[in-house]
């Protein structure tokens, strides 16, 4: 029985060694906005991990198993400072300043699973 669900998301950074670095650094543990987390927790994601190849961003979310996506991201972009968040990484980013999350990451389509 599944209790929770899993949204696999890329996302194209800018292809610049000094901003990807920068980008990293931002992400470091302790470097995260709190508001950012916390509106992310209140929506019903448990966990989120990014990882990074050359310019290209992988993110894992796992959500409670009642997670409407198209909703949770409406809500979590009203969340406190998540526009201003949005705007500051953009930099980093190939994506517009007034770009939510929901329109910068997008969802990957799940091909394989190991025992399906």
């Amino acid at each position: 029985m599944v209790e929770y669900k899993r949204y696999c998301k890329a996302l194209k950074l800018e292809d610049n060694p000094q901003l990807i670095e920068a980008y990293k650094k931002v992400h470091a543990a302790g470097a995260g906005w709190p508001e950012i987390t916390q509106g992310m927790r209140e929506v019903g994601i448990i966990d989120m991990e990014i990882y990074i190849l050359g310019n290209q961003l992988f993110m894992i979310m796992d959500t409670v198993a009642d997670f409407d996506h198209e909703i949770a991201m409406k809500e979590l972009a009203t969340k406190p400072r998540q526009s201003e968040w949005e705007a500051y990484v953009s930099r980093f980013q190939q994506t517009s300043e007034e770009a939510t999350a929901d329109e910068k990451w997008q969802l990957m389509e799940r091909i394989y699973k190991m025992g399906e």
